[in-house]
This record gives C-alpha cells, sequence and structure tokens, in this order.
C-alpha cells in the first residue's frame, strides 16, 4: 500500500498556524502577544485547564501534527 499525502484544508492550515503561534507566545513570552492571549486563556479556564508553559508545549507539537495528519487522512 503506497501513501499518497494530499495537501490539507485551508482550515486546517489555519488551525495549526493558530496553534503554533499561541505555543510561541507563551512559552518565550513575547510582550506584544500577551494581550491577545486573554480570550484563549478564558476559553481553556472554561474547560478546567490554564495556559501555562506546559499548554504552550502542547501546541508547539499538535501544529506540525496537526498539518502531518491532515496530509495523510483526506478530509482533515
Amino acid at each position: 500500500m503506497q501513501l499518497r499525502p494530499n495537501p490539507p484544508r485551508l482550515i486546517t492550515v489555519g488551525i495549526a498556524l493558530v496553534l503554533g503561534i499561541v505555543g510561541f507566545a507563551v512559552v518565550w513570552p513575547v510582550d506584544q502577544l500577551a494581550p491577545l492571549l486573554d480570550p484563549v486563556n478564558s476559553a481553556l479556564a472554561t474547560v478546567g485547564l490554564s495556559l501555562d508553559r506546559v499548554m504552550g508545549c502542547l501546541f508547539l507539537l499538535a501544529c506540525p501534527s496537526l498539518l502531518v495528519v491532515g496530509s495523510l487522512l483526506p478530509g482533515i
């Protein structure tokens, strides 16, 4: 069986970029992006999570993983 990777959809790329930017801003604190993280922090607080360094690392890990999954699975 041969894998034929497809380009990921634009929404998948957009979500991966947002995850990467948020993860980058949390792991390496960028002062200009700190006010933009307040909506993300409040959205995660409703679920019971906090936006800390570990969550930022998970976001950075999820960014390329989502692109790989999006290229291997059709429709994602």
